[in-house]
């Protein structure tokens, strides 16, 4: 909410960091469906990840590949595992401050603890129904975009 009282929505940049292309569609189908406008980044491993929030590679460019302002994690991830990113995420000062939400199969409570041991902002599970699931989609972004307030 604004000073004047009403929602002030922004759409915010989402990096998706899933391999599993169903899941992806899915995220994308519950945004679309939802007429969510926030602009959605996919990676599909780990390293392609780090290259996009470290300007590597094929994502040097910043107009092209800006910085999200929240990041969907998936934990299984090929090449360097979803946990591994969030510890650099969260120990790296210009990159901290991103909220990271894990979004992932995994319900294992070593998981669970290892993910906020490591600062995650949130962590949830996929649902396998697809209502249920794009329910999740669309509170989590209402949650990031309308009631959480980012710092300046």
């Amino acid at each position: 909410m604004d000073q004047s009282g009403t929602h002030n929505k922004q759409p915010i940049r989402i990096l998706l960091v899933e391999d599993n292309d169903a899941h992806v569609k899915l995220i994308l189908r519950a945004f679309k469906e939802d007429r969510l406008a926030n602009p959605v980044h996919v990676v599909s491993d780990g390293e392609q990840a780090l290259d996009y929030l470290y300007r590597r590679g094929d994502y040097q460019d910043p107009i092209k590949s800006p910085r999200p302002d929240m990041i969907l994690l998936d934990l299984k991830l090929p090449k360097i595992d979803g946990l591994e990113i969030l510890k650099t995420v969260k120990e790296d000062v210009k990159l901290k401050d991103i909220p990271v939400v894990v979004l992932t199969s995994s319900t294992d409570q070593r998981d669970v603890h290892e993910a906020y041991r490591h600062y995650v902002n949130s962590y949830i599970a996929k649902p396998v129904d697809f209502d249920k699931f794009r329910q999740v989609v669309q509170e989590l972004d209402y949650y990031w975009t309308i009631f959480n307030t980012k710092p300046s």
